[in-house]
């Protein structure tokens, strides 16, 4: 439990340096929602936990010291989860990637990891009714070769070749290697 405590107060300091407004309540009382921070740590709580959105609603809910971190009296509900992470793009991942990198020390000699997934596990009913049509994904990766520290990730549908994917990759993150 401690160290999901750890866990959960990186999270919230990690949202916390990337918001505008970092001292918003995490559920302000009569306002629509959570705050932006709250959000962001949520996300990046639920990926580090690699847990599905209805298990990381269900751990929150039995775990209150972890709630308290993240200043909430209950989980929110698991499609809010979902909703978050539909709304904020690659850009602002991106950028979440960067600051968790330089934190684990970047050294700014890296290694760029591309590999593919097959999509074909997938279900035809699930793909024809969710208008799924895409049967392969390419994943590029910025890795730092001494920390391991994830410094940026391409994802694609649609280019059949790495060459020009890790070029660009390369090309937005040269300023740091």
């Amino acid at each position: 439990m401690v160290s999901l405590r750890r866990l959960a107060r990186m999270c919230r300091d990690l949202a916390k340096q990337h918001v505008d407004d970092p001292d918003v309540p995490a559920a302000p009382e009569g306002a629509d929602g959570y705050a932006e921070w709250a959000q962001i740590a949520l996300i990046l709580f639920r990926i580090e936990l690699e847990k599905s959105l209805r298990d990381t609603e269900d751990y929150l809910d039995e775990m209150p010291g972890v709630l308290a971190v993240f200043d909430l009296d209950e989980a929110p509900h698991y499609s809010s989860l979902c909703r978050w992470e539909q709304e904020y793009r690659m850009r602002e991942l991106r950028r979440l990637l960067r600051a968790s990198a330089e934190q684990a020390g970047w050294s700014g000699e890296a290694a760029i990891d591309a590999s593919g997934f097959q999509r074909d596990q997938t279900s035809h009913h699930y793909r024809d009714r969710a208008n799924y049509s895409f049967h392969s994904l390419k994943t590029t990766i910025l890795i730092d070769v001494h920390s391991l520290a994830i410094k940026d990730v391409h994802y694609t549908t649609k280019k059949a070749w790495d060459g020009h994917i890790g070029m660009q990759v390369f090309r937005r993150n040269a300023e740091d290697l």
